[in-house]
């Protein structure tokens, strides 16, 4: 990617000064100090081809329509933290001015609550959050870890150092040559950074837990330019608040994960037609109460990932279509030969009649390619979730919510609607799984699980508003219904968010306050609260940050 590159520091410095002196005496006083203090690592809007490319690799189309001030691509732990300290040194100078400590005109204290409402920067690993301002922001700084994307594998091949810019394929494409895998993400698509600090499904939750949970350490640079290790013996608050904590304490530059034998998995999707809806609907609730029932030991059942059962309204072709995501994490002789799992094989899902099945054997880059493949990037995105028990009930009254969602919408005719229910289990044995996190999922409760969430996409803003509130419509129904049924589940995985849930209040109390702690800790001046705004914060609405 073009950048302003030029031949020497000096040269640099000397076109600062006087080619494009007419430029700089238009940037802000802060985009002006990244330029200086990092020439070659910073894109201006007026670097046509390489600010679009920037803005164009999000995955959410609307994502890609906010344009910031400009994009600062550090290039190592130190750039970036150069470039933080740059940050938070505006930062300060901004709380200064609105305490008062420094006299200002009408014309200012306007421009000032814009940026106080905007914030001051964004911090993009993948680009994959569909959530406004997550890893976007208009007329601040976008940092963007994308150069910090290298994988590492440790010398004796027991773990690997993965760079917070790194997507999953990239994680995957190292290790598959090794015969070797992480607890990590299932698109490969998706970045590492953000779906990590989120809490993280995997393929291997089953055996070894949330993504989250199976972190070793982790590097940060805090608000002020310094660079700590969060691990069990250092920084140990740190080390579990940022599991699940997501962006609310530092910008993490890369991960420790343990690594284990993977050589190939066995993976698909069943594709039937929307006639089948009530046989998967009660083959979903089955595979999930027989993993209970069987106890956590069951033959195979650590292996076995998933159903992820998918149902989609497509309006383009006008139809419903039911997509089922059946993995198997162990290879057999079996497998090799074509057949099912026994597990699987043995479950509701082998006997339903289907469209065709891309069930087979294939690395696990391949699986998380196939899933990258069924939501390519480029569309407008929103998502939005709840949590439930495995109730039939509850479940059918997800689907109906899923039928009345996109009905509503029929007589606007949104173009290019895509409009997604997915269920998929979480259940108690695979949380307590690793090492400990504040997700509020650790509480002895024996209930199994179901995580509900919806994936729309669409063409046009114009629909913007009416997707998004009729997303809003649908998640409230299943709640009102999980409430009637005494269902319901406080935890929302931060992930599948919306923009106005509120996934922390979902880990509980003391799970929250502690995260808020530690955020007073590592970040006593509110950096990451009230400059990153984007994403989902610790305090909320009328909790100052001082009086926590």
């Amino acid at each position: 990617m073009a950048c302003l590159r030029p031949s020497k520091g000096k040269e640099k410095a000397d076109q600062l000064n006087s080619g494009t002196a007419a430029v700089s005496s238009q940037l802000s006083i802060i985009t002006q100090h990244l330029v200086s203090a990092l020439p070659d690592h910073v894109i201006l809007p007026h670097h046509s081809a390489a600010f679009s490319q920037s803005m164009n690799s999000y995955w959410a189309k609307q994502e890609c329509q906010v344009p910031p001030a400009c994009v600062v691509r550090p290039g190592s732990t130190q750039q970036l933290c150069t470039a933080l300290a740059i940050i938070n040194r505006e930062h300060d100078r901004r709380q200064h001015q609105q305490e008062g400590d420094v006299e200002r005109n009408i014309e200012e204290d306007v421009i000032k609550e814009e940026e106080k409402d905007q914030g001051l920067f964004a911090v993009r690993s993948g680009g994959h959050s569909p959530v406004p301002g997550a890893a976007s922001i208009k007329g601040g700084v976008l940092v963007d870890l994308g150069l910090l994307s290298e994988v590492r594998l440790s010398s004796d091949g027991s773990n690997v150092t993965i760079g917070a810019g790194a997507k999953w394929m990239d994680v995957s494409t190292v290790l598959d040559s090794r015969g070797l895998a992480v607890v990590g993400g299932r698109n490969s698509a998706v970045g590492v950074g953000g779906l990590t600090l989120g809490g993280g499904l995997s393929f291997f939750s089953p055996r070894f837990g949330l993504v989250c949970s199976n972190i070793i350490s982790y590097q940060v640079v805090l608000a002020w330019g310094s660079t700590v290790t969060a691990s069990s013996t250092e920084n140990s608050d740190l080390w579990r608040a940022l599991k699940g904590g997501s962006n609310n304490f530092g910008i993490v530059t890369s991960f420790t994960a343990p690594t284990f034998p993977c050589t190939k998995i066995w993976s698909g999707f069943l594709y039937l037609p929307s006639y089948q809806a009530s046989k998967v609907l009660a083959a979903f609730h089955q595979s999930v109460n027989r993993r209970m029932s069987d106890g956590p030991e069951v033959e195979g059942s650590n292996y076995a990932a998933g159903p992820i059962a998918c149902f989609s309204y497509v309006q383009k072709l006008g139809i419903q279509a039911i997509a089922v995501n059946l993995v198997y994490t162990s290879i057999t002789s079996e497998q090799g030969k074509g057949k099912w799992p026994a597990y699987w094989r043995n479950s509701s899902f082998r006997s339903l009649w289907r469209l065709w099945s891309t069930c087979k054997v294939r690395s696990l880059t391949s699986a998380t390619d196939e899933m990258n493949t069924l939501n390519p990037p480029g569309r407008r995105q929103v998502f939005a979730t709840t949590t439930i028990t495995n109730d039939p009930n509850t479940i059918t009254a997800a689907h109906t919510a899923y039928i009345n969602g996109f009905t509503s919408m029929r007589h606007v005719n949104v173009k290019g609607l895509v409009w997604t229910l997915v269920l998929q289990p979480l259940l108690p044995n695979w949380v307590r799984k690793g090492e400990p996190n504040p997700l509020g999922l650790q509480d002895g409760s024996n209930e199994p699980l179901v995580i509900v969430s919806f994936t729309i996409n669409w063409d046009q803003s114009r629909d913007d508003e009416l997707v998004n509130k009729a997303a809003r419509r649908a998640i409230e129904q299943i709640e009102m219904a999980a409430a009637a049924n005494k269902t319901g589940h406080r935890y929302r995985y931060l992930n599948y968010c919306a923009s106005w849930q509120k996934p922390f209040k979902g880990y509980g109390e003391e799970n929250w306050r502690f995260l808020q702690q530690v955020s007073r800790r590592y970040d006593p001046d509110g950096l990451f609260q009230k400059g990153c705004v984007g994403g989902f914060k610790l305090f909320t609405e009328g909790q100052p940050f001082s009086q926590i």
